[in-house]
Protein backbone atom coordinates (compact mmCIF):
# COMPACT_ATOMS: atom_id res chain seq x y z
CA UNK A 1 0.00 0.00 0.00
CA UNK A 2 1.38 3.64 -0.79
CA UNK A 3 1.93 5.63 2.85
CA UNK A 4 -0.81 8.65 2.93
CA UNK A 5 1.05 11.85 1.40
CA UNK A 6 -0.52 14.09 4.27
CA UNK A 7 -0.60 13.45 7.80
CA UNK A 8 -3.17 15.09 10.20
CA UNK A 9 -2.94 14.65 14.23
CA UNK A 10 -3.74 16.57 16.80
CA UNK A 11 -2.93 19.06 19.82
CA UNK A 12 -5.89 19.52 22.24
CA UNK A 13 -7.56 22.47 20.33
CA UNK A 14 -4.58 22.46 17.29
CA UNK A 15 -4.66 20.37 14.35
CA UNK A 16 -1.19 19.61 12.62
CA UNK A 17 -1.01 18.86 8.77
CA UNK A 18 2.17 17.51 7.71
CA UNK A 19 2.99 17.41 3.64
CA UNK A 20 4.30 13.63 3.66
CA UNK A 21 6.54 13.15 0.28
CA UNK A 22 10.04 14.56 1.83
CA UNK A 23 11.91 12.23 -0.98
CA UNK A 24 10.22 14.55 -3.57
CA UNK A 25 10.27 17.94 -1.10
CA UNK A 26 6.73 17.28 -0.41
CA UNK A 27 5.82 18.65 -3.95
CA UNK A 28 2.24 18.40 -4.96
CA UNK A 29 0.29 15.48 -6.76
CA UNK A 30 -3.16 15.66 -7.42
CA UNK A 31 -4.06 12.52 -4.99
CA UNK A 32 -2.02 14.80 -2.08
CA UNK A 33 -4.39 17.74 -2.93
CA UNK A 34 -7.37 15.32 -2.16
CA UNK A 35 -5.97 14.16 0.89
CA UNK A 36 -5.09 17.68 1.99
CA UNK A 37 -8.90 18.84 1.21
CA UNK A 38 -9.85 16.01 2.87
CA UNK A 39 -7.87 16.78 6.21
CA UNK A 40 -9.23 20.35 6.18
CA UNK A 41 -13.23 19.08 5.57
CA UNK A 42 -12.05 17.63 8.94
CA UNK A 43 -11.19 20.59 10.35
CA UNK A 44 -14.25 21.89 9.32
CA UNK A 45 -16.47 19.40 10.83
CA UNK A 46 -14.61 19.07 14.38
CA UNK A 47 -15.59 22.11 15.97
CA UNK A 48 -13.26 21.53 19.08
CA UNK A 49 -10.21 22.19 16.62
CA UNK A 50 -9.55 25.56 16.96
CA UNK A 51 -6.46 26.58 14.79
CA UNK A 52 -3.86 24.83 12.17
CA UNK A 53 -0.49 24.45 11.82
CA UNK A 54 0.42 23.10 8.07
CA UNK A 55 4.17 21.72 7.92
CA UNK A 56 6.47 19.13 5.48
CA UNK A 57 8.15 16.46 6.19
CA UNK A 58 12.01 16.12 6.07
CA UNK A 59 14.06 19.06 5.16
CA UNK A 60 11.87 20.66 2.61
CA UNK A 61 8.45 22.57 2.97
CA UNK A 62 7.21 22.62 -0.59
CA UNK A 63 8.61 22.30 -3.41
CA UNK A 64 5.21 23.07 -5.37
CA UNK A 65 3.80 20.85 -8.08
CA UNK A 66 5.26 17.60 -8.58
CA UNK A 67 6.72 18.49 -12.25
CA UNK A 68 6.80 14.36 -12.94
CA UNK A 69 3.41 14.90 -13.26
CA UNK A 70 3.46 17.29 -16.33
CA UNK A 71 3.44 15.49 -19.72
CA UNK A 72 6.69 16.57 -21.76
CA UNK A 73 6.74 13.22 -24.33
CA UNK A 74 7.26 15.24 -27.46
CA UNK A 75 4.98 13.97 -29.77
CA UNK A 76 1.30 14.70 -30.66
CA UNK A 77 -0.76 16.78 -28.92
CA UNK A 78 2.00 18.04 -26.71
CA UNK A 79 1.15 21.11 -26.46
CA UNK A 80 -2.30 20.03 -24.53
CA UNK A 81 -0.50 17.23 -22.55
CA UNK A 82 1.64 19.83 -21.29
CA UNK A 83 -0.74 22.45 -20.25
CA UNK A 84 -0.32 23.60 -16.54
CA UNK A 85 -3.86 24.92 -16.53
CA UNK A 86 -5.21 21.85 -15.79
CA UNK A 87 -3.54 21.25 -12.05
CA UNK A 88 -3.79 24.79 -11.10
CA UNK A 89 -7.64 24.93 -12.13
CA UNK A 90 -8.24 21.40 -10.12
CA UNK A 91 -5.69 21.21 -7.48
CA UNK A 92 -3.90 24.17 -6.98
CA UNK A 93 -6.72 27.00 -6.75
CA UNK A 94 -9.12 24.59 -4.79
CA UNK A 95 -6.64 24.40 -2.44
CA UNK A 96 -5.76 28.16 -1.55
CA UNK A 97 -9.09 28.83 -1.85
CA UNK A 98 -10.20 26.10 0.92
CA UNK A 99 -7.29 27.45 3.25
CA UNK A 100 -8.15 31.10 2.66
CA UNK A 101 -11.79 30.51 3.62
CA UNK A 102 -11.22 27.96 6.49
CA UNK A 103 -13.31 28.82 9.86
CA UNK A 104 -10.06 28.77 11.52
CA UNK A 105 -6.68 30.55 12.26
CA UNK A 106 -3.77 28.94 10.21
CA UNK A 107 -0.15 28.83 10.61
CA UNK A 108 2.50 28.17 8.06
CA UNK A 109 5.71 26.39 10.35
CA UNK A 110 8.07 25.87 6.80
CA UNK A 111 10.67 24.06 8.23
CA UNK A 112 12.82 24.29 4.54
CA UNK A 113 12.66 25.38 1.57
CA UNK A 114 9.11 26.62 -0.04
CA UNK A 115 9.91 26.69 -3.53
CA UNK A 116 7.02 28.38 -6.28
CA UNK A 117 3.66 26.99 -5.62
CA UNK A 118 5.23 25.63 -2.16
CA UNK A 119 5.63 29.36 -1.31
CA UNK A 120 2.02 30.18 -2.06
CA UNK A 121 0.73 27.46 0.09
CA UNK A 122 3.06 29.02 3.18
CA UNK A 123 1.52 32.61 2.00
CA UNK A 124 -2.18 31.00 1.86
CA UNK A 125 -1.87 30.62 5.59
CA UNK A 126 -3.30 33.21 7.84
CA UNK A 127 1.11 33.89 9.71
CA UNK A 128 3.96 31.49 9.07
CA UNK A 129 7.10 30.49 10.98
CA UNK A 130 10.23 29.75 9.07
CA UNK A 131 12.89 27.41 10.02
CA UNK A 132 16.13 29.87 10.92
CA UNK A 133 17.69 27.78 7.22
CA UNK A 134 14.28 27.70 5.43
CA UNK A 135 14.10 30.05 2.33
CA UNK A 136 11.50 31.14 -0.43
CA UNK A 137 11.73 30.83 -4.10
CA UNK A 138 9.86 32.16 -7.08
CA UNK A 139 11.16 29.82 -9.70
CA UNK A 140 8.60 30.30 -12.45
CA UNK A 141 10.34 32.49 -14.26
CA UNK A 142 13.26 29.86 -15.08
CA UNK A 143 10.74 27.70 -16.57
CA UNK A 144 8.44 30.46 -18.47
CA UNK A 145 5.50 30.67 -16.54
CA UNK A 146 4.13 32.74 -13.42
CA UNK A 147 3.29 32.61 -9.98
CA UNK A 148 0.00 31.04 -9.44
CA UNK A 149 -1.74 29.39 -6.36
CA UNK A 150 -2.47 32.76 -5.32
CA UNK A 151 1.36 33.59 -5.33
CA UNK A 152 1.04 36.51 -7.82
CA UNK A 153 -1.81 38.11 -5.14
CA UNK A 154 0.19 36.88 -2.19
CA UNK A 155 3.51 38.97 -2.90
CA UNK A 156 2.05 42.59 -4.05
CA UNK A 157 0.18 41.91 -0.83
CA UNK A 158 3.23 40.76 1.60
CA UNK A 159 6.05 42.70 -0.11
CA UNK A 160 4.78 45.40 -1.84
CA UNK A 161 4.46 46.23 -5.96
CA UNK A 162 9.00 46.65 -6.18
CA UNK A 163 9.92 43.72 -3.91
CA UNK A 164 6.78 41.09 -5.62
CA UNK A 165 8.01 42.26 -8.99
CA UNK A 166 12.25 41.83 -7.92
CA UNK A 167 11.00 38.06 -6.43
CA UNK A 168 9.05 37.12 -9.17
CA UNK A 169 10.87 37.95 -11.81
CA UNK A 170 14.33 37.36 -10.77
CA UNK A 171 13.80 34.13 -9.24
CA UNK A 172 16.03 34.21 -6.54
CA UNK A 173 16.25 32.86 -2.85
CA UNK A 174 14.82 34.43 -0.32
CA UNK A 175 16.21 33.74 3.12
CA UNK A 176 14.23 33.36 6.26
CA UNK A 177 15.41 36.27 7.59
CA UNK A 178 15.12 38.53 4.68
CA UNK A 179 11.19 36.98 4.45
CA UNK A 180 10.28 38.47 7.84
CA UNK A 181 12.15 41.37 7.26
CA UNK A 182 10.46 42.12 3.92
CA UNK A 183 7.13 41.02 5.60
CA UNK A 184 6.55 38.03 3.69
CA UNK A 185 6.43 36.00 7.00
CA UNK A 186 5.74 36.52 10.60
CA UNK A 187 8.50 35.27 12.61
CA UNK A 188 11.79 33.07 12.31
CA UNK A 189 12.30 30.56 14.51
CA UNK A 190 15.64 31.07 16.54
CA UNK A 191 18.40 28.84 15.76
CA UNK A 192 18.37 25.52 16.60
CA UNK A 193 14.86 25.94 17.52
CA UNK A 194 11.94 23.45 15.67
CA UNK A 195 10.08 25.78 13.67
CA UNK A 196 6.96 23.13 13.71
CA UNK A 197 7.07 23.66 17.58
CA UNK A 198 7.47 27.35 17.44
CA UNK A 199 4.35 27.37 15.30
CA UNK A 200 1.98 25.41 17.64
CA UNK A 201 2.80 27.41 20.66
CA UNK A 202 1.47 30.48 18.23
CA UNK A 203 -1.45 28.21 17.02
CA UNK A 204 -2.36 27.19 20.46
CA UNK A 205 -2.22 31.39 21.32
CA UNK A 206 -4.79 31.40 18.49
CA UNK A 207 -7.05 28.53 19.52
CA UNK A 208 -7.56 30.25 22.89
CA UNK A 209 -9.06 33.48 21.55
CA UNK A 210 -12.23 34.45 20.14
CA UNK A 211 -12.31 32.07 16.86
CA UNK A 212 -14.44 33.95 14.64
CA UNK A 213 -13.33 37.08 15.61
CA UNK A 214 -10.19 36.25 14.60
CA UNK A 215 -11.77 35.13 11.00
CA UNK A 216 -13.95 38.21 10.43
CA UNK A 217 -10.66 40.27 11.01
CA UNK A 218 -8.72 38.45 8.74
CA UNK A 219 -11.92 38.88 6.17
CA UNK A 220 -12.09 42.54 6.73
CA UNK A 221 -8.16 43.09 6.17
CA UNK A 222 -8.33 41.32 3.16
CA UNK A 223 -11.12 43.07 1.94
CA UNK A 224 -9.56 46.76 3.34
CA UNK A 225 -7.61 46.93 -0.13
CA UNK A 226 -10.09 46.96 -2.42
CA UNK A 227 -13.15 49.17 -0.50
CA UNK A 228 -13.00 52.83 -0.11
CA UNK A 229 -13.25 54.09 3.71
CA UNK A 230 -16.99 54.05 3.74
CA UNK A 231 -17.58 50.74 2.41
CA UNK A 232 -14.91 49.45 5.24
CA UNK A 233 -16.95 51.85 7.66
CA UNK A 234 -20.23 49.60 6.76
CA UNK A 235 -18.56 46.40 7.12
CA UNK A 236 -17.11 46.67 10.13
CA UNK A 237 -20.47 47.75 11.44
CA UNK A 238 -22.18 44.67 10.60
CA UNK A 239 -19.91 42.53 11.48
CA UNK A 240 -19.64 43.96 15.30
CA UNK A 241 -23.01 43.98 15.37
CA UNK A 242 -22.80 39.93 14.97
CA UNK A 243 -20.07 39.27 17.01
CA UNK A 244 -21.94 40.99 19.38
CA UNK A 245 -24.70 38.20 19.11
CA UNK A 246 -21.62 35.69 19.92
CA UNK A 247 -20.91 33.84 23.44
CA UNK A 248 -16.99 35.16 23.02
CA UNK A 249 -18.00 38.88 22.99
CA UNK A 250 -20.45 38.30 26.09
CA UNK A 251 -17.48 36.58 27.69
CA UNK A 252 -14.85 38.70 26.66
CA UNK A 253 -16.97 41.84 27.82
CA UNK A 254 -17.88 40.13 30.55
CA UNK A 255 -14.32 38.90 32.03
CA UNK A 256 -12.81 42.22 31.45
CA UNK A 257 -15.72 44.23 33.90
CA UNK A 258 -14.74 41.32 36.11
CA UNK A 259 -11.31 41.18 35.68
CA UNK A 260 -10.59 38.10 35.24
CA UNK A 261 -9.31 36.00 32.25
CA UNK A 262 -12.05 35.23 29.73
CA UNK A 263 -12.71 31.76 28.71
CA UNK A 264 -13.44 31.48 24.98
CA UNK A 265 -14.94 28.99 23.07
CA UNK A 266 -14.89 29.87 19.26
CA UNK A 267 -18.50 30.51 19.38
Amino acid sequence: MSHPTILYSTQGAVALVTLNRPEALNSFTRAMHEELWAALDRIEADKSIRALVVTGAGRGFCAGADLSQFDLEPGPDLIRRASPGPVIEKAFNPTARKLQALRVPTVAAVNGVAAGAGASLAMSCDLAVAASGASFIQAFSKIGLVPDAGGSWFLVKRLGLARALGCAMLGDKLSAKDAKEQGLIWDVAPEGQDCVEAAMKLAQRLAALPTEALVQTRRLLRAAASNDLDAQLDDELATQIALGATHDYIEGMTAFREKRPPQFKGE
